[in-house]
């Protein structure tokens, strides 16, 4: 594999009984890249992070990640993958109910094993880049919507991880607020040289990213380069703005 490569998918397949949901999907995903996948829901785009994200198993094809064959690795060696080196953002957003924000976030933390104050530090640190400072303390049933995607997202954020598998990220946030969170993935992207695939159907996510893919019929396509022109100018104008 490509060293530069984070995510390296060859001719996967995945049937759920007779439905032949991904039909040979091929895709990259470079270290520092920012990724979208977009399609219409049913399309297959949550099976595929989740195959990437070692959460399924295909029926056929090749999936490299960070380096590994994770078609090869046994449960303990994906697990290991999945706790250390990828951060998650799911649809639905996954807070335990029962813990604060700064809470869900450390807990998360506590997998890899990283000491209290390296938690500590590194939960309040994306609270405060997310502007969620002030909820801090708050539990998921007092925060809205918006506000608790944004801490999932905080959550992937502060693994610090090589990876990150992001469904629907934006959905339920305001505009500004998607600028906010996509500005901050740019960063984080230039900065530790992390990756992220963002499964989404938001237009704005388009305007920020390096590539864009739709999935089509069981297989991803790559968005025609006038289209990623076009997108990149809005882009940039974007973060003039």
């Amino acid at each position: 594999m490509n060293e530069t490569l984070a995510v390296q998918v060859r001719g996967v397949e995945r049937r759920f009984g007779d439905l032949q949901v991904l039909r040979g999907v091929d895709l990259d995903v470079r270290q520092g890249e920012l990724v979208a996948l977009f399609g219409p829901s049913g399309s297959g785009k949550t099976t595929l992070l989740n195959l990437i994200g070692a959460l399924d198993w295909p029926d056929a094809g090749e999936i490299v990640v960070l380096g590994r064959d994770i078609l090869r690795l046994g449960e303990r060696g994906r697990a290991q993958l999945r706790r250390t080196q990828i951060g998650f953002v799911f649809q639905g957003t996954s807070l335990l109910p029962t813990y604060s924000a700064l809470e869900n976030i450390d807990l998360a933390l506590r997998l890899p094993g990283l000491g209290y104050f390296e938690r500590r530090r590194r939960a309040k640190a994306t609270l405060a880049a997310l502007g969620l400072s002030a909820w801090a303390n708050h539990m998921p049933e007092e925060l809205s919507g918006g506000q608790r995607q944004r801490i999932a997202i905080a959550r992937a954020l502060a693994l610090q991880p090589r990876l990150i598998l992001a469904d629907e990220p934006t959905s339920g946030i305001d505009a500004a607020a998607v600028r906010r969170i996509l500005t901050l993935f740019r960063g984080v992207a230039e900065a530790q040289g992390t990756a992220f695939l963002i499964v989404s159907h938001d237009p704005l996510v388009a305007d920020y990213v390096d590539t864009l893919y739709d999935l089509v019929d069981g297989k991803v396509v790559r968005r025609q380069p006038d289209l990623e022109n076009d997108t990149r100018e809005r882009r940039d104008k974007a973060w003039v703005g």
